[in-house]
């Protein structure tokens, strides 16, 4: 059985947003609800496998959410990816495109140290260059990733093969 399916279930779809044509996967019941949440926390952190994660990274802003309670479940340290301008200190940046230009995103330079174990987790992988920007900028600090974890992945839209050769996981697909 699909240990994903009550998960899929609470999921909500909230059409034409954010603009007309999008439909919108909704996770809020999944964070609303203590059984679900933590039953997507547990199947985040069994992506792991049976390595040891020295950091757990999130992508900003819903992947935090995910990747914070992952580090914790995983006694792992908890990084942020974030949208530029965001992250006080020294940071390296990796830019990707989006539908209609450019954005950034940032990492502190001293977050990482190289050959660390790394879970990377967002809760959507979509067209993937977001994700695409994150392995960069953990590549150029000597990150060992040990996978790739989403919530969600919409596989139409073929985000995947921009993560190259990883391990990628993905807890439901549409």
């Amino acid at each position: 059985m699909d240990k994903s399916a009550h998960l899929r279930a609470a999921i909500r779809d909230v059409h034409d947003f954010p603009k007309p044509g999008i439909v919108f996967k909704d996770i809020t019941p999944i964070l609303g609800d203590n059984e679900l949440f933590q039953d997507s926390i547990n199947l985040l952190a069994e992506t792991a496998g049976d390595k040891t994660i020295d950091k757990v990274v999130g992508i900003d802003a819903r992947g935090f959410i995910f990747a914070a309670a992952v580090a914790d479940r995983l006694n792992a340290g908890f990084v942020p990816i974030r949208k530029k301008g965001k992250l006080p200190s020294t940071t390296r940046e990796a830019a990707y495109e989006l539908e209609y230009g450019e954005a950034i995103v940032e990492i502190h330079e001293d977050a990482i140290n190289a050959g660390e174990n790394i879970l990377l987790i967002d809760d959507l992988l979509a067209t993937g260059g977001t994700a695409e920007a994150a392995l960069k900028l953990l590549d150029g600090l000597g990150a060992n990733i040990i996978s790739v974890s989403f919530l969600i992945e919409l596989t139409f839209l073929g985000g995947r093969s921009k993560l190259g050769t990883r391990s990628v996981t993905s807890l439901i697909s549409y």
